[in-house]
């Protein structure tokens, strides 16, 4: 998991945000599946590849995959993708593409002055 290059800062989500993006991930199905390998870096770089490619995705862990949330959370944010939510082993990942975003979020409510 170590690259030369400098890593993305995983956005961070509001919950109306989260929200936003868990109605958009109802229809989608999942493309990444990880099994008994768990997380490698291969499976990381095709997290990474269908990130670029659709900034929203959904990510399965098999019955067979010894993979913690915990463990599944920091490996989405070392690739700086954010966990917008999970039903049971199905995690949706976010990451924003850098040059031509497709999905617009809702704005962050401004916290009020007392």
């Amino acid at each position: 998991m170590t690259s030369a290059s400098k890593k993305p800062l995983p956005p961070k989500l509001t919950s109306k945000q989260a929200s936003y993006l868990r109605g958009l991930a109802h229809s989608l199905d999942p493309v990444v599946r990880l099994g008994k390998g768990g997380i490698t870096d291969g499976a990381l770089a095709e997290v990474a590849r269908a990130l670029e490619a659709h900034e929203l995705i959904k990510v399965r862990l098999e019955r067979e995959a010894d993979i913690e949330t915990s463990e599944l959370t920091e490996a989405a944010q070392s690739i700086g993708a954010a966990v917008a939510g999970h039903v049971g082993r199905v995690f949706i990942l976010y990451r924003r593409h850098p040059k031509k975003p497709k999905i617009e979020l809702p704005r962050a409510a401004k916290a009020s002055a007392p």
